[in-house]
């Protein structure tokens, strides 16, 4: 080791290592054990000859996960929709946790203790908060703020079965309970229920884009900014609908917004016929607590009984506005035709017996009896 690179110990315990940079720069870190100081040095003389000699990009300026926090904020975040679920993330778990770190030192070990540190939250959450941290570093890279990114592993998440309305009965009840709440409710759920548009897109819907006459809804927006994959769709107005859709529009007292608030403007996400006259409305008609559905559960309904009743599935894909068809595709198996083609698959390979009986098959090379 040259004397431009030495490890020197400090009176508390630990290893100074100094060396110089690159650009002949004095650069210092402190380690625990001599050992990991001299064999960062090592490795840092070995980089600086490497940049000299021109075989290596010199490393980023440093830069910390604050700087990269407030960067995402300003030109990431305010242009989504999502910006409040960006901000809580960033200012409730990813700033206080990493917030003064430089880049360099956010490493696999540091997010495997930002994990382990997070175990009460879901894995859906965490799954949110990693997806968030990757994205943060990869715009870091893209910035050259960042050389490289550790290979963070999110956590598999299980498939879970999504609450719905099974039967016509169900779907009748709720709208009927709906109709004993202000002029507008029952509208509004039957549009959910008969559409699968998201609440955004139903608040944010204006008259102009339902055309009665050729039975579409031209879907341009969520609340007043763009719809969630930012295009244009179009969803038919089914029959049950229509009839509805009619008489609502001679009711309505905006000739804008088709669920207006009471003072005719536009409804917002914290609406209470989103959360709280759901809820009362399936409490008038006895549905349990544990059984309670949400305002998006109306858009699985939709879904769940346009398969039911032989619906195509890319058509689905279009009317719900899914990029993918392999978002839709949770919805396929309750197509009535879906296994009709193969349940005689495999009859050329039961053994030979009497229909339906049981047969008796022992393990390759073994016989009974022992």
């Amino acid at each position: 080791m040259s004397k431009a690179a030495r490890a020197e110990k400090l009176p508390n315990g630990t290893w100074r290592a100094r060396w110089l940079d690159a650009d002949g720069e004095r650069q210092a870190r402190v380690f625990p054990k001599y050992g990991a100081a001299e064999d960062f040095l090592i490795e840092r003389q070995a980089e600086a000859t490497r940049i000299k000699a021109g075989v290596q990009a010199r490393p980023p300026e440093p830069h910390t996960f604050d700087e990269l926090a407030d960067y995402w904020l300003e030109h990431r975040t305010a242009v989504k929709r999502s910006q409040k679920d960006d901000k809580s993330m960033i200012e409730a778990h990813l700033r206080p946790a990493l917030g003064g770190l430089q880049l360099t030192a956010i490493t696999l070990q540091r997010v495997d203790q930002y994990r382990r540190g997070r175990r009460h939250l879901s894995e859906k959450t965490l799954h949110n908060h990693l997806t968030m941290l990757i994205s943060m570093l990869n715009l870091a890279i893209e910035l050259v703020w960042l050389a490289a990114a550790p290979r963070i592993k999110k956590p598999k998440l299980v498939e879970q079965d999504y609450p719905w309305l099974k039967s016509s009965d169900q779907i009748g009840a709720l709208l009927s309970s709906a109709k004993l709440e202000d002029p507008g409710v029952m509208e509004l759920y039957a549009a959910a229920v008969y559409t699968g548009m998201r609440a955004g897109e139903l608040l944010g819907l204006r008259w102009d884009a339902v055309d009665l006459n050729r039975r579409l809804i031209t879907v341009k927006r969520s609340y007043d900014q763009t719809t969630k994959t930012a295009a244009i769709r179009h969803v038919p107005i089914l029959d049950p609908l229509l009839p509805v859709l009619t008489e609502w529009k001679v009711r309505c007292w905006s000739n804008d917004w088709v669920f207006p608030s009471q003072r005719g403007t536009m409804q917002h996400p914290s609406a209470r016929v989103l959360q709280e006259t759901l809820k009362r409305c399936q409490e008038r008609i006895g549905v349990a607590e544990e059984e309670r559905i949400t305002f998006h559960d109306l858009r699985h309904t939709f879904a769940s009984h346009f398969m039911m009743r032989g619906g195509d599935l890319f058509r689905l894909q279009r009317i719900l506005g899914h990029k993918t068809v392999q978002m839709t595709n949770r919805y396929a198996h309750l197509a009535p035709e879906v296994f009709k083609e193969d349940y005689a698959r495999l009859v050329d390979v039961v053994p030979k017996g009497e229909p339906g009986a049981v047969l008796e098959m022992g393990a390759p090379g073994r016989r009974r009896g022992r």
